[in-house]
């Protein structure tokens, strides 16, 4: 059963929130203090984090950083103000997959929970596959390998996160096709809501730092304007 730690010192939107998870076979773990929440968060393992911004003790947004940079691979969801925009790009550059704004929707939260889950049974399948030749792709300095979820950039292997590889994996499966901001959230996020546009332009910028040799003048990941965004094979 998938394990999903719920930080979030609401205790109404705490229960909300564990009732409706539950009801999708989830096992639910909830803290209410910041810091009780990240020592669980370090010490255990769960398919997924849901994180408020707002907690006693340590805010979110450190607990986001810190899950970032000693579990890389840790699915996060912040959850935000509705009228908290920079919590909320702040949460997505330091690390978080996704973000939902208060109040949500209970469809919508599973939706999204749903879309985490399932990218974690695709990494932790990954790790457990032989790798094979036919889930490479490659574009002069920068190799991906779907099977066994690594990249390669300059011949040296790149730390990205679930979201970030499958983000990479999409524009690279499509050289020079222009994707806007509404079909990279569906086909990567698995949902189309407007208002969520900070979530892949976050996503891009850290992707563009781990991957490209100049992110102010990427070389792969190249902006549209006024479209979206592609991977460009004419540079690569």
């Amino acid at each position: 059963m998938d394990k999903v730690l719920v930080v979030e010192d609401d205790h109404d939107i705490a229960n909300l929130i564990t009732v409706n998870l539950t009801e999708l076979g989830l096992s639910i773990e909830h803290h209410a203090d910041g810091q009780a929440g990240l020592n669980a968060a370090l010490n255990n393992d769960y398919s997924l984090v849901l994180l408020d911004v707002m907690l006693p003790s340590l805010g979110g947004l450190d607990i986001c950083r810190n899950l970032r940079d000693r579990k890389p691979e840790q699915a996060i969801i912040m959850l935000t103000a509705k009228n908290s925009e920079t919590d909320r790009v702040l949460g997505l550059e330091l690390g978080a997959d996704d973000y939902m704004t208060k109040p949500f929707s209970i469809r919508e939260l599973q939706a999204r929970v749903r879309s985490q889950i399932r990218k974690v049974h695709l990494l932790a399948n990954a790790q457990t596959q032989p790798e094979s030749p036919q889930h490479m792709i490659e574009h002069s300095s920068l190799c991906i390998n779907q099977q066994t979820r690594e990249v390669f950039c300059r011949q040296k292997l790149i730390d990205l996160t679930a979201t970030e590889f499958d983000l990479l994996y999409h524009l690279m499966k499509h050289p020079n096709q222009v994707f806007s901001r509404a079909q990279l959230l569906e086909s990567v996020w698995g949902y189309q809501h407007s208002g969520y546009e900070h979530t892949v332009n976050s996503h891009i910028n850290r992707l563009r730092a781990k991957v490209e040799t100049d992110a102010a003048n990427p070389d792969y990941v190249q902006t549209v304007w006024g479209v979206g965004y592609k991977f460009n094979v004419a540079k690569a």
